[in-house]
């Protein structure tokens, strides 16, 4: 702990926070684990770009309608409880994922609307025990080192998934399916040393999104959550199947997620230590350029060389976006009209924002496999869409945290 504190300064860690940060890495252990497996298991079942897009699309719609009633529901209860009834969602997901074996494929709506109440319910209370158990000072430490901890699970999840797929062919899905099972149980174990958090107040939801229109620095960070959406969802699935058809192999998944893992562990580590407050905005801009730069690595032409140059490009670039851009998010949360009594409605609405843009990007996506050639249209749509990550600085910039 105290060479923990001597690297990152005077930083208080709290009990409460090492366990958020403990559980938030099995989840992403459990996630890079299993989740890249779980589009390449439905895509060789079904063979279809849009069974994966409606998957997808699934999850992307039950997702902000959960949180809607997640943070109804939080008000009500204590948030731990919350987090813990989406981790059994996520279990649920992979249950069924486990029993219907080879025949998935007819069940992707089902699925993806499992695993979007699951993500509802958890990112909820994730994110809102995030805002209370940090503070404006240990919240850059707290991404830094999340993503940290992410970058580890990314190095170990997918390259034995790959492995163990590889090694025993069908059966090994399997396997993997269950361990990311046996990783949300952990994770619910741990919750139970949280500190209980109970709520109460109304449920201010109407009043929060009407605060766009009074608070400027709110309406500038969720549109910029919007178009971060736009990239987040058809990158999100179509990525793993650009690898997985360069090759062939699941292996060549596991490989790609190991290096971006482990470039994206020393990236996050390195930015948690050097970019501070006033670094903010250039390494947001930088980390948005770098992303849509990335994009012409594989466009045109997708060979496994090009896409492991895309993970190293993007393991860097992300860090420099993702830790300055989340931390300047919760302080404009913090600073907004009564932060402290609707944390819950904030990052519910913020999360609608989010998603917004991964359904648009997902029904564009549709479009453009249905009524073109999905070679070329797939294409040009990622080239569109890629820039979402750099036009997150369009609506940042502007944003001065001493005016909030």
């Amino acid at each position: 702990m105290k060479r923990v504190q001597k690297w990152f300064g005077d930083i208080e860690l709290s009990k409460d926070l090492l366990l958020l940060l403990a559980i938030g890495g099995l989840y992403s252990l459990s996630v890079s684990l299993s989740n890249s497996f779980v589009n390449i298991y439905l895509w060789k079942q079904t063979g279809k770009y849009i069974d994966l897009a409606v998957y997808n699309l699934s999850v992307v719609i039950l997702q902000p309608l959960t949180f809607i009633i997640a943070g109804r529901w939080a008000k009500k209860v204590d948030r731990v409880m919350v987090f813990r009834i989406g981790v059994a969602f996520l279990a649920l997901f992979y249950l069924c994922v486990l029993f219907s074996r080879g025949h998935a494929g007819d069940f992707i709506v089902l699925l993806g609307g499992l695993l979007g109440i699951g993500y509802g319910f958890y990112w909820l209370a994730y994110n809102v025990l995030t805002f209370e158990i940090t503070e404006p000072e240990t919240r850059d430490f707290f991404y830094g080192f999340m993503g940290a901890f992410g970058s580890i699970g990314g190095m170990a999840g997918p390259f034995a998934a790959g492995l163990i797929i590889s090694a025993i062919g069908k059966t090994g899905y399997t396997v993997v399916f269950a361990l990311s099972l046996i990783l949300f149980a952990l994770a619910v174990v741990l919750s139970f040393f949280i500190a209980p958090r109970p709520a109460h107040g109304r449920y201010l939801f109407k009043q929060i999104v009407k605060e766009r229109h009074r608070n400027p620095n709110w309406k500038r960070i969720t549109s910029a959550h919007f178009v971060q959406g736009l990239r987040d969802g058809t990158f999100v699935f179509m990525i793993s199947v650009f690898v997985f058809l360069s090759t062939g192999s699941e292996l060549s998944l596991g490989t790609f997620g190991l290096i971006n893992s482990c470039l994206q562990f020393l990236g996050y580590t390195l930015v948690a230590r050097y970019i501070k407050i006033k670094h903010r905005q250039r390494s947001i801009f930088l980390g948005g350029l770098l992303l849509y730069a990335a994009v012409f690595l594989f466009v045109f032409e997708v060979t496994y060389p090009r896409m492991l140059l895309y993970a190293a490009t993007i393991a860097i670039a992300y860090p420099l976006l993702l830790v300055p851009y989340n931390s300047m998010t919760y302080d404009v949360i913090g600073r907004a009209w009564k932060a402290a009594e609707a944390r819950i409605e904030y990052v519910v609405v913020l999360e609608i924002f989010t998603n917004a843009g991964r359904v648009a990007s997902i029904l564009l996506f549709i479009a453009a496999v249905t009524f073109f050639n999905s070679q070329v249209s797939i294409r040009v749509l990622m080239l569109v869409i890629g820039a979402g990550h750099l036009c997150i600085s369009l609506f940042t910039r502007n944003i001065r945290i001493g005016d909030m």
